[in-house]
């Protein structure tokens, strides 16, 4: 795999690949009634990045990729279903709050994977994270507060469900550093299409919905996918604590771009929301700081 060693190129690969993530909300926005296709979403999106990735893995291994599978072990598995579920809640949360809720949700995901790494990999927390993520507790329960309609609420809990399926995935990898990250995001594309199937076969739906929707469905893979190769190609060359600040360009782009009149969706997020936003901004900022100072360098691949 490519890999850029001169952080003064990796910085904007690693950016642009948020950037291009950022996309992702306004692509949902633009679907026609996407909360009455969610499965067929899942199912189009899931197929697209299990194809997608397969086909990168074959240029860069040949033919014998296909034995990445046969390494994926248990964490494996379970990182590819976190993941998941990640994805399938995604949609069920921004198809029923604001695309700043969801996103904002997702940016607590370094937290929740701290917690997770305390509980189940015996990780140690230090007092500077513990604050950290009280900061963001604050943040997430601002925002949880402002979300009092129905929808609105259920929106927000798939969104911080999501948020931890990311974070089940990031543990799964520490747990087993030598499982082939491409291959196991590649399983988390094959379980969403396979358990959308299902779903879709029990309701007697029909697999495909419009053509414009089917084409968004599949744009939105593409875009996870050619964002995660451009990532993991520059992240190695990253200290972690860059990289969790280059990351929130997909949370202020995803919240700009379905603000921006130009597009005509023109979200506006709420005063809660700008409010628990700001305290889980500051928590992340206050986060890389002390990543900062460890000079740890991490890389997907």
């Amino acid at each position: 795999m490519l890999e850029l060693k001169n952080p003064k190129i990796a910085v904007p690969v690693v950016l642009f690949a948020g950037i291009l993530w950022s996309f992702g909300p306004l692509v949902v926005r633009f679907m026609d009634n996407p909360d009455q296709t969610p499965w067929q979403y899942i199912f189009g999106r899931g197929l697209t990045i299990f194809i997608l990735l397969n086909l990168y893995l074959y240029f860069e291994e040949g033919i014998k990729f296909w034995k990445n599978y046969l390494k994926i072990g248990k964490s494996g598995v379970l990182g590819g279903a976190g993941l998941g579920i990640a994805m399938i809640s995604f949609i069920y949360s921004i198809t029923n709050t604001s695309a700043a809720i969801t996103l904002l949700c997702l940016a607590a995901m370094p937290f929740f994977t701290a917690l997770l790494a305390f509980i189940f990999l015996k990780e140690q927390i230090s007092l500077n994270v513990w604050i950290s993520i009280a900061i963001a507790t604050i943040g997430i329960a601002i925002m949880a507060f402002g979300n009092t309609e129905k929808s609105s609420l259920v929106g927000f809990v798939f969104g911080i469900t999501s948020s931890i399926g990311f974070s089940v995935f990031s543990v799964t990898l520490r747990w087993r550093k030598e499982t082939p990250k491409f291959t196991t995001v590649a399983f988390a594309g094959f379980f969403c299409f396979v358990f959308a199937a299902i779903i879709i076969l029990f309701k007697n739906q029909v697999f495909f919905s419009t053509s414009y929707n089917s084409t968004l469905f599949s744009l939105h893979g593409t875009i996870v996918c050619f964002g995660l190769i451009l990532y993991s190609i520059g992240s190695k060359a990253i200290p972690a604590a860059e990289l969790t600040l280059l990351s929130l360009t997909e949370v202020i782009g995803g919240i700009f771009w379905v603000w921006l009149p130009l597009f005509g969706i023109n979200e506006v997020p709420d005063t809660n929301t700008i409010i628990g936003g700001f305290f889980l901004f500051i928590s992340l900022f206050y986060y890389s700081l002390i990543m900062r100072w460890n000079k740890r360098y991490i890389g997907l691949n």
